[in-house]
């Protein structure tokens, strides 16, 4: 019998199963792939990838959200150029003030950007974030440091406080070693001079600003700060005559040598139609302030009080070039002291010269519309 006849056939091809089809005779077994497969999701991530680079290469995405892309490179601009900002009117000191706080219009151009599908505006908000994190990025880290040989305080504690007692008591139990006031009425200052005794035996005062201090205090002068405008709007005369000193030098005795400290509440600021963000008697103060830290021939020098003014406002670049902010050396965020129900700005500071900043925070509210500030220092 045929032995072709038994043979199981290709039932496409008629021929015998297993012969090589006439494509394959004379061409060698291809090797087959046994190498493991890569993750399910990898080819469908690269496919992504691929649509994603083809999408930004056309036109289009470009062309989409001019104006959040305007508003991205106006918005780094502002950051990148704050100091050229025109002082007419003090716009340029409003800038300043509130500088920190432009870093929230990041987050809105962005999803402005994204609702868009716009490319170039997320491009363009790569310089505002730039900018923000190189001026500002450094105030989200901790750099305080444990150990310090002095700790001071400072704390506007407001004419109007209600509660002065109290406010002495907290601040005493603060643990610090000077402590400085401002804005003290002539009744809160025997309140407070009655309740700081016992932890401060030695203290000195000039107008409505003042010092309390574990350690002896000499050489107390008053510092003119060039304070010529009349009584803010709803305070008593009584209180804020133009005669009456808002700021004080005197020399701390530690045990590694005297100290200079000055005590300061320079004019306060106020936004008016005509006139805009008017600044004339706070940068009157913050230039006689200056000048007399820059004559000061003490070596180690702190400056304490509330200067009404961020140290990003271009009105203390006389006192920022001498002198060092110890929220931004050894502090822990931005540290904002006003207003108390809700701190936006740090217009309290602790400035100093010669001294090691090692911590800086912000202490818990009292009776003020003021956060009080401290610090601790070492040689």
């Amino acid at each position: 019998m045929d032995a072709s006849l038994d043979a199981p056939t290709d039932t496409s091809t008629g021929a015998p199963a297993g012969a090589p089809t006439g494509g394959e005779r004379g061409r060698p077994t291809a090797p087959v792939d046994t190498a493991p497969a890569g993750p399910p999701d990898a080819g469908a991530w690269r496919a992504r990838a691929r649509r994603a680079v083809r999408r930004l290469s056309r036109p289009e995405p470009w062309k989409r959200g001019p104006v959040p892309t305007a508003l991205a490179a106006l918005l780094g601009l502002t950051l990148l150029l704050h100091a050229r900002i025109p002082g007419t009117h003090g716009i340029g000191s409003l800038v300043e003030s509130f500088l920190p706080w432009f870093g929230l219009f990041v987050p809105v151009l962005l999803a402005a950007a994204l609702w868009r599908r716009s490319a170039s505006a997320v491009v363009a908000l790569v310089l505002p974030v730039a900018v923000w994190l190189h001026l500002f990025g450094g105030l989200l880290v901790d750099k305080s440091r444990p150990g310090s040989d002095l700790t001071v305080v400072s704390h506007n504690v407001n004419a109007d406080n209600a509660d002065p007692v109290g406010t002495a008591r907290d601040l005493a139990a603060s643990g610090a070693d000077v402590l400085a006031l401002v804005e003290m009425t002539e009744e809160a200052q025997v309140t407070y001079a009655k309740e700081l005794a016992k932890a401060y035996p030695h203290h000195t005062v000039r107008g409505t600003v003042g010092l309390w201090s574990k350690l002896p205090l000499s050489g107390t002068r008053t510092v003119d700060t060039e304070r010529h405008q009349g009584p803010p709007t709803g305070a008593r005369p009584v209180v804020w005559r133009a005669a009456d000193p808002r700021a004080l030098r005197t020399t701390v005795a530690t045990e590694q040598g005297p100290l200079a400290v000055y005590v300061a509440h320079l004019g306060s600021v106020r936004v008016n139609p005509r006139a805009g963000f008017a600044t004339a008697n706070r940068d009157g103060g913050a230039r006689a302030l200056a000048a007399a830290v820059a004559a000061e021939r003490n070596e180690r020098v702190v400056l304490l009080g509330d200067l009404n003014g961020t140290m990003d406002d271009r009105a203390f670049d006389g006192l920022t070039s001498r002198l060092r902010s110890t929220q931004k050396a050894a502090g822990n965020g931005f540290g904002f002291s006003w207003p108390a129900s809700f701190p936006m700005v740090r217009i309290d500071e602790i400035l100093v010269r010669g001294v090691e900043p090692r911590s800086s925070w912000v202490l818990p509210r009292t009776g003020s519309d003021h956060l009080p500030v401290a610090a601790g220092i070492s040689w």
